[in-house]
Order: C-alpha cells, then structure tokens, then sequence
C-alpha cells in the first residue's frame, strides 16, 4: 500500500460508493466516466484490494470498500475544511479580459455573479503573448486568447481550457466601399490595407493569425506601428491613416466605423481560458466551470459550416 493517497481517487470511490453507478457518480464530479473508472481502478492498485464488484446490472461495494468508505469521507472532509479555510483568505484573482468587451469580459462578468464574495481585479493587456509572459512570471494569473499563436516554451508552462470559437469581423470607416454589405467576403479584401496589430509584441499571437488567413487572398496587413492604447486613440490613428481593422464580432464602438461579419469562409478566432500550470485558486475553479457552462449553453465551441481556423488551433481547441 502507497504511504500517500490522492484525495482525488477517495473522491472518486466515495461518489461510486454512495450513487452505486459510474455513470451518475460521474456527472455528480463533473468528470467522464472513463476518467472515473480509470481513477477506482487506480485506487484499487494502490490499496491491492477489489473494492467493488460490477456486474452488467449493479454495481456493489465489497467488504474491503465499506471497510474504507468510513475513513474516505473523513478524510474529504478535513480535505475539504482545509480548501475552504484557505480559500476564505484568498487574494484576489487577477484576470486579463484584454478590453470591456468579448469572451474574457463575459466570462469574468457571470463568474462575479456566481461568487459574490471572491474578488476577482481585471486587467487590460493587449494580447496573450504579453499576459502569457506576465502569468509565467506570477504577475497576472489567467487570461484570454488563441494558444496556438505562443511560443511552444511559453505554452509548456502554462494550463488551458477551450472556451469559444469568435467569428472574425472587419471594421470598416462608415464610407468604405464594403461598408453598406451586411456581411463581408474574405476575398473582397484583396487590395486592402488592414491593421492586425503588427508592431505590438503582445499580440503577436492575432497578427500571426491575421497573416495566415489573408496568405494569398491579395489582402496586406497594415506595417508594424507601435501599440496603440485607447479607444480614442485607436480611433484617431486607425481613420487617420485610412486603414481596415480586423477584429471580432464582438468588438468596441468606435466612431465613424462600422463592423461587418466576415464571410466565404468564416474565419474564427479561437479563445481559451490560459492559466499557470499548478495554480490552485477558489476564483479559477469558478472561472473554469463558468466558462464551462456558458460554452455549453451558448454554443461557443460549436464549428459554424464553412468555416476557418489553421489546422494547429483546432488540434489545440479539441485536446
């Protein structure tokens, strides 16, 4: 017998134990049944005892698993005195939503209204390239963006969860020639000039995209032009020099643009939830499951027809 059990695998027997059906115990974890079954059996190897006996109609506890259940709960139940004692001392989460628009910014509202006593401080970084640097570095503790477009070092310290598919949009100065189409060819840019954020490092990951989806459309990404910070500011610099922006459907108003859905394909940006492997916080538990939850209700990860996405994001997005 191991000198160490995982709480996970007491939590795994426990829930078996008291529903008597993998198949509820696991949705009452939130886990898939494979993932349950594999952790009993683990428990079982480690103990060197058959803790349950499964027939194709009933699944029974053996003298050896009502030997242990009586331990296993009051051991989940210190475990879960000491997560709780913790978490009520907590620091603040800090969460990088990007801009007070998009995925980041809804997930983070909703989970703010499920936890009305865990604090959670928004951030504003322009990309996941920077907020990555900042989370390695234990300045910033989860942020939003395609993980596809990171550095495979960056991304081997880092944890992810897929949240949604965004559909890409252009932004357009209201006189634009495309400007009156509700939706917007992707080949009805060749010849123009777009901004993608070229120029700005932290975003590296949207400029790298931009690039990949107007590769032989006859469409130019904008030259490198240093960050530029604020909505009037965007605004100004944008119209002033005449260019398109690509963006996403959810995007903020700016003044003398409009917004338009691309189409013929549509491209998606993908989003994940992006955190420091090994972090253990009561607000990115909420985070998680809420994200969880309204990717499931919405949709979000739902492939429209006719889409897309560069071969790497959707590999990233389904594992």
């Amino acid at each position: 017998m191991t000198q160490d059990i995982d709480p996970r695998l007491l939590r795994a027997f426990t829930a078996v134990a008291e529903e008597l059906h993998f198949t509820r115990a696991a949705a009452r974890l939130f886990v898939a049944q494979q993932a349950l079954s594999r952790d009993v059996r683990r428990l079982e190897r480690d103990l060197g005892a058959e803790l349950f006996v499964r027939t194709t109609r009933a699944v029974e506890l053996t003298a050896d698993g009502q030997r242990l259940l009586p331990y296993a709960r009051r051991v989940l139940a210190a475990h879960d005195e000491l997560r709780t004692g913790w978490a009520a001392q907590a620091r603040p989460l800090l969460v990088d939503i990007s801009a007070p628009v998009g995925t980041g910014h809804r997930v983070l509202a909703r989970a703010r209204e499920a936890a009305a006593g865990q604090e959670f401080v928004a951030r504003y970084l322009s990309g996941l390239t920077g907020a990555a640097a900042d989370i390695l570095a234990g300045r910033l503790d989860v942020s939003f963006g395609r993980v596809a477009g990171l550095d495979p070092s960056v991304l081997a310290g880092l944890a992810h969860q897929p949240v949604r598919y965004e559909r890409m949009a252009v932004l357009l100065p209201e006189g634009h020639r495309l400007a009156g189409l509700a939706r917007v060819p992707v080949d009805a840019l060749a010849g123009e000039t777009l901004y993608a954020a070229a120029g700005n490092p932290a975003t590296a990951e949207w400029t790298d995209l931009a690039a990949r989806l107007f590769a032989g459309r006859g469409a130019e990404l904008a030259a490198p032009f240093p960050e530029i910070s604020g909505k009037e500011e965007f605004a100004r610099v944008v119209l002033g020099r005449g260019w398109s922006v690509l963006a996403s459907t959810d995007f903020l108003e700016i003044p003398g643009m409009v917004l338009r859905p691309l189409t013929a394909p549509v491209p998606l940006s993908p989003v994940s939830m992006v955190w420091r492997k090994g972090l253990t916080h009561p607000g990115l538990a909420v985070l998680r499951e809420v994200a969880r939850r309204m990717s499931e209700a919405a949709g979000w990860l739902d492939l429209p027809p006719e889409s897309w996405l560069p071969e790497e994001d959707m590999f990233l997005m389904s594992g």
